[in-house]
């Protein structure tokens, strides 16, 4: 099941489906983003999702996901190809830079749902790419 779910995530995620991502998660879902504070709860997950399809377009590549035996956690790794699209706070200016990073995200589920979404790459690596 949770090997579905998060392939559910994911295809949702290349669609730019904000809202069937939602459905996959717990209201009080926590997002661990690779650099930034912590975000709790669906509401404040949504903006993010909302701000990041406004500055980027992404699609996941040849994902692999894992999940441990009693289900309760998983991750993905996979490429990211993207495009910067709108200029990111005090990130680089944006001009439809193209971009490949590879990503490993970290997964807790419950009751069904993905309870947390711990994202991990180089941010190095992008701003190379992004310059």
């Amino acid at each position: 099941m949770s090997i579905d779910l998060l392939g559910r995530y994911y295809a949702a995620f290349n669609r730019s489906d904000a809202a069937a991502m939602l459905d996959l998660l717990t209201d009080d879902v926590v997002h661990e983003p690779s650099q930034g504070a912590v975000r709790e709860g669906k509401q404040v997950f949504a903006e993010f999702l909302d701000h990041m399809n406004r500055c980027y377009k992404e699609e996941v590549i040849n994902p692999v996901f894992l999940v441990t035996p009693d289900g309760g956690h998983g991750a993905a790794e996979f490429m990211l190809a993207g495009r910067y699209l709108e200029t990111d706070g005090d990130l680089p200016p944006a001009r439809g830079q193209d971009y490949r990073l590879r990503v490993g995200t970290f997964f807790q589920f419950r009751d069904g749902l993905i309870a947390r979404v711990s994202n991990h790459y180089n941010l190095a690596d992008w701003l190379a790419q992004v310059r």
